[in-house]
């Protein structure tokens, strides 16, 4: 009976659809914190530790600080490191992370001591332990608060036992590794120049400064020579800091710089200079230095060169030497020195120095043994001291970081005494404090330093004798991402002055030593060096915390029995926080029984700030203290900007809140954006940039849902051994091989972008829109054939790659995919590991044969494409073009791999013989055209194949495989 003249049964329900309950709309927001909950119920982290045999692992956590909420830069670097541990656990090792914080430093005591302000409180009246336990309090917190803010992102760790910096043990380490230093000789008291807040009242480390444009004063002030060849000269010099001229001992010269007399012929009105005035300067300035003077062409001649012979024989005399009032406090030489930092590119030729406000000043003297020179005029406020005459009193910077009236009443002077030729302004970058953002001064204090060049104890060791020795060699030893840390790394400890350690504040660890009364620093016995009384301290430390430096009766309960306590003074000064970060490796690393066995960690993962901050001061404590670096791996991410590129800023209203994303998006698209964003440049970030992630996301998720339904009732039974498959699947298997080493690279080597991409290239383009489309057909309409079972095997072993794969990136979203093909009340996607891929998969032949095939059917999909926009045709199936491939090997291959199906078409008939004009072809795929025809025959009421043989079956309107299917 024919099919046309009996209706046909409705063959939807007999079809093998997919089946799933997985929903296309993720809804993360909502779902996210439930996941988070069941992981912490089943303890999925401490499960993982219970897997034995297996190599550590161990991600080294940089604190942050616990001061604020989050910002879209913390969730970049914990989700980085979160993608870093999970990887390596799921590819076999151990891994293990530990969250820290940084708990001491000036921000939190400045918090404080804003809230004392507010209540008109002197917080120097306040005792210190009530003061520091407010800072704990404090920290403590903003730890609570981070540590949920993180745990939302999905990252995985020890959230139970952090480390944090002020807990007591920590504490006490910190002590130890300090008197580690002093015990080695490295430790020592200078007096030189530091970076100095005036509003922080303290000395800054060069990580703790930043530089912004700042608006100076700038003057040429000359010094008369009063001893020496050309005697009653002037040798002029230029500084941008006017209120260092008091402090001036030195001017210094370059003999590498010609430099000439020059004398005044001429001047105009308001001029400070006078006919016959001779000055000394550097031949390339002296133009442009009389011109600031206001001196025309034609109004000065310049009288002969000046040899540096001539100048280092010169002793002048200071501007303010002789004034009444001063009470002879400037009645002093000045030489004249040789300076290899002198250039002529810009002022004069000629520098003043202050040794006590300058780095180049302090060599300069430091070189000649001149210490005895150095002034103490400025204190910490940025105020001259009561014993500067004129200026007592007055500030360089006041407490908000504005400029005092130190440099106007200084140029004042100068003007009063003749002392100046020129004067103005100029905009330039400026070092300020990153936490107050107020500019800082150079100043003279006595501080507590790290020789960095001085032989560490007995000087024995393979990394070098002295630390900058020892942190150069150890560089090498590490591998870096990017390269371009290391070189920067490198030339900062090239030119890096010694450590200075100590901090003018309250919070922190001290500086657990005593120096001997009467003592100079210089002295051998000035510090006391006693192993028994180290121990004491440390002790102290771990029963109490570093407070007990600052109980009454510390100092004698320290020293009681070894040294007579009233010799020797307790030191009060707190160590720099770097200090404390960068010996995080020994209380955490060290002492903790998930620490590691050596010491060292495998990855250190930072912004490349901490090239100057935590890789820096960690390395520079570990090399003085164990003659190594910490790390083996160290891992650098640029800084987030808005999707413009500008710096984020509260003000431009351009900032990403890691919380707001997670409130519209959910925790994963912020883990995508990071996946698929290249970390080692400074990356953007704002709602169009996530709306693009957010799709991508969309199209994974489907990759996934279409496995989920397809692999519906999959049994072990179902399996196929590879050899057994089509070559498609064959094709995918070969692709999987290729995969998991692009995978495992990628996640081993910290290229998650590069391992992402891949991978989403995979499964959007290779999978869905290429082998799942073809093998549609077969999954819904084939019965038991071994096509149908090849296919649902192929995509069990795709779904426990890519969930195992992509799980690293997007936690919740993989929990999600494995829990809904494996419930369970312990079952979850975290406690897997990537499976191994058999190499026999990889078959470079037949790949390159399916390339061949793939560029076949692109000719083929274009040339239907035509046909559907033309309306001739609404769906591939409805054709059975002519594919004409001049290449024999390549026609050979078509024949044999069922073209038809591959083309999604119902028939294809393939010819050697020359396409003819009007055959469509692809410029870039030469060779192959294509004919279009119709199918002939009639729709298959099943799997709408049109084929001659349709309605000739037992089961009315289909076709013979479908006739089969249905038995």
């Amino acid at each position: 009976m024919c099919a046309d003249t009996v209706a046909t049964p409705d063959y939807k329900t007999t079809l093998n659809l997919p089946q799933t309950d997985f929903p296309m709309r993720a809804g993360l927001p909502k779902r996210e914190p439930d996941w988070l909950a069941r992981w912490e119920e089943i303890g999925v982290y401490d499960r993982l530790r219970e897997k034995e045999g297996r190599t550590p692992f161990t991600l080294h956590d940089g604190p942050p600080y616990a001061n604020g909420h989050l910002h879209i830069g913390h969730a970049l670097n914990k989700v980085l490191k979160d993608m870093v541990v999970r990887s390596h656990q799921m590819m076999g090792h151990d891994s293990r992370y530990i969250p820290g914080w940084d708990c001491h430093g000036l921000p939190i005591e400045w918090k404080i001591e804003e809230k004392y302000r507010q209540k008109g409180l002197d917080k120097d009246k306040v005792p210190v332990l009530e003061f520091r336990q407010e800072c704990r309090d404090f920290a403590a917190g903003w730890v609570d608060v981070q540590r949920e803010e993180f745990k939302r992102l999905g990252v995985t760790g020890t959230w139970d036992k952090p480390y944090l910096t002020m807990d007591f043990h920590a504490e006490r380490v910190i002590a130890e590794e300090f008197m580690k230093f002093l015990m080695n000789g490295t430790l020592y008291q200078g007096s030189k120049p530091v970076m100095w807040s005036p509003v922080e009242k303290t000395a800054l480390a060069e990580a703790e400064i930043e530089y912004h444009d700042h608006k100076s004063h700038t003057i040429w002030v000359p010094f008369e020579v009063v001893e020496g060849p050309l005697s009653g000269a002037k040798a002029v010099i230029w500084t941008t800091t006017p209120w260092t001229i008091p402090s001036n001992k030195a001017v210094a010269y370059n003999p590498k710089i010609a430099y000439g007399l020059y004398e005044v012929t001429g001047t105009p009105d308001e001029c400070w200079c006078k006919v016959g005035d001779k000055y000394l300067l550097a031949d390339a300035l002296a133009e442009e230095v009389l011109t600031k003077a206001r001196l025309e062409p034609g109004m000065w001649t310049r009288v002969r060169d000046v040899s540096p012979e001539e100048l280092g024989q010169m002793v002048m005399r200071h501007p303010f030497a002789g004034l009444d009032g001063a009470d002879g406090y400037w009645d002093y030489e000045v030489p004249m020195i040789d300076g290899d930092h002198v250039t002529d590119d810009a002022g004069t030729g000629f520098v003043h120095t202050a040794p006590s406000h300058g780095a180049d000043d302090y060599e300069c003297f430091m070189r000649r043994n001149w210490l005895d020179r150095m002034t103490h005029n400025v204190g910490e406020e940025s105020e001259f001291l009561p014993h500067v005459p004129f200026f007592a009193g007055l500030q360089v910077f006041d407490r908000k970081g504005k400029e005092g009236k130190a440099n106007a009443a200084v140029i004042d002077k100068l003007v009063e005494a003749g002392g100046i030729i020129a004067r103005g302004r100029v905009a330039h970058s400026y070092p300020h404090s990153w936490r107050s953002k107020a500019p800082v001064i150079f100043r003279n204090t006595p501080q507590w330093f790290a020789a960095i060049d001085r032989p560490v104890g007995d000087g024995q060791d393979e990394n070098g004798t002295t630390i900058r020795e020892r942190a150069l060699t150890s560089i090498d030893k590490v591998n870096w991402h990017p390269r371009s840390g290391r070189n920067r790394l490198f030339s900062m400890m090239e030119a890096r002055p010694d450590w200075v350690l100590s901090r003018q504040r309250a919070w922190g660890v001290p500086l657990t030593c005593f120096v001997k009364v009467g003592l100079l620093p210089t002295d051998p016995d000035f510090l006391l060096r006693s192993e028994k009384v180290n121990s004491r301290i440390a002790e102290a430390f771990e029963a109490e915390g570093a407070d007990a430096w600052y109980k009454d009766g510390a100092k004698a309960r320290f020293l009681d029995g070894m040294v007579n306590p009233d010799e020797y003074e307790q030191v009060f000064d707190i160590l720099d926080v770097w200090f404390d970060s960068g010996s995080t490796h020994a209380f955490v690393l060290r002492d903790r029984e998930d620490g590691t066995e050596d010491g060292i960690a495998d990855v250190y993962l930072e912004g490349t700030d901490q090239h100057r901050g935590w890789f820096h001061s960690s390395l520079l404590q570990s090399v003085g203290t164990t003659g190594h670096a910490p790390y083996r791996n160290v891992v650098t991410a640029g800084f987030t900007l808005d999707e413009k590129g500008n710096k984020m800023s509260k003000s431009l209203g351009n900032t990403v809140s890691p919380e707001d994303v997670t409130k519209q998006y959910g925790a994963d698209i912020l883990r995508l954006w990071v996946a698929q964003t290249d970390y080692t440049a400074d990356q953007r970030i704002g709602p169009e940039i996530l709306k693009g992630v957010a799709d991508s996301y969309r199209r994974l998720r489907n990759t996934m849902r279409f496995m989920l339904g397809a692999l519906s009732h999959f049994e072990e039974s179902d399996r196929v051994e590879s050899s057994e498959m089509p070559e498609l699947e064959r094709w995918v298997l070969h692709r999987l091989a290729e995969l998991d080493d692009v995978v495992r690279e990628g996640y081993r080597t910290f290229d998650f972008q590069g391992m992402f991409q891949a991978l989403f290239n995979f499964s959007t383009v290779e999978l869905s829109a290429y082998y799942f489309d073809i093998r549609k057909d077969a999954l819904y309409c084939d019965g038991d054939t071994l096509r149908r079972r090849s296919a649902r095997t192929v995509l069990d072993l795709l779904f426990h790659r890519l969930t195992t794969w992509l799980a690293p990136v997007l936690v919740f979203t993989m929990e999600e995919v494995w829990l809904e093909r494996f419930p369970g009340e312990t079952s979850s996607v975290h406690l897997e590991d990537m499976p191994e891929t058999p190499a026999g998969w990889r078959d470079d032949a037949l790949a390159a044969k399916w390339a061949n095939v793939r560029r076949a059917r692109r000719v083929v999909t274009a040339a239907l494409e035509v046909q559907r926009s033309e309306k001739v045709i609404g769906a591939s199936l409805e054709a059975a073009p002519v594919v004409h491939v001049e290449d024999a090997e390549t026609l050979e291959a078509l024949k044999t791999v069922a073209f038809d199906d591959i083309c999604i078409t119902s028939d294809i008939r393939l010819t050697s013989d020359p396409a003819p004009a009007e055959a469509f072809r692809l410029t870039d795929v030469s060779g192959i055209g294509v004919v279009f025809e119709k199918a002939e025959g009639e729709k298959c009421e099943r799997c709408w194949k049109v084929l001659p043989d349709v309605g000739t079956h037992s089961h009315p309107g289909t076709c013979a495989r479908c006739d089969e299917a249905l038995g």
